[in-house]
């Protein structure tokens, strides 16, 4: 997850220690999601791809989402999906698994915040159904900038339909 994170320079960095965190049972309750890819998998994609090399590894991590319950909320934390295999729906695919656990447990709505200059990561959110719901001045420290929150309303089941 860390190797992953770190190939994206406008994802939430965090240290190994947090990932090591997640996974401790203490603290907040949180949601984590990993899409993974076994390696044969990744051999037959890359047949078709002259000159791709396929990894040693027996999986190779493609996506992740970290989301915290803060009820009545859910809050965003993370979501990073590997460069080469972004516009493939993968981050919908993480986002609408969010969504359900978000309904499952009776939630109000989704909110994040993510970086001004973003405009990769705002555009998916819009299309997710998320509205702008405020700005955060130098939020960011590394390299400063401003985040703009975002919000996606949950009170209706109308609100948001998961995306093919």
């Amino acid at each position: 997850m860390l190797d992953l994170e770190r190939q994206c320079p406008a994802a939430a960095h965090w240290s190994q220690q947090q990932y090591e965190n997640l996974f401790g049972g203490d603290g907040p309750r949180r949601l984590v999601l990993v899409l993974e890819e076994s390696a044969e998998a990744a051999e037959r994609r890359t047949e078709s791809q002259p000159g791709a090399a396929s990894s040693p590894a027996v999986f190779r991590t493609l996506g992740l989402l970290i989301a915290r319950e803060i009820s009545p909320e859910w809050e965003l934390e993370n979501l990073v999906v590997a460069p080469a295999r972004r516009r493939e729906g993968l981050a919908t695919k993480l986002f609408n698994t969010l969504l359900n656990r978000a309904r499952e447990t009776n939630s109000e709505s989704v909110f994040l915040e993510v970086r001004e200059s973003n405009q990769a990561a705002r555009a998916l959110y819009v299309r997710l159904g998320f509205e702008e719901s405020g700005l955060r001045k130098l939020y960011y420290s590394n390299l400063q900038e401003d985040a703009v929150l975002y919000r996606l309303a949950l009170t209706h089941p109308s609100t948001h339909r998961p995306l093919a």
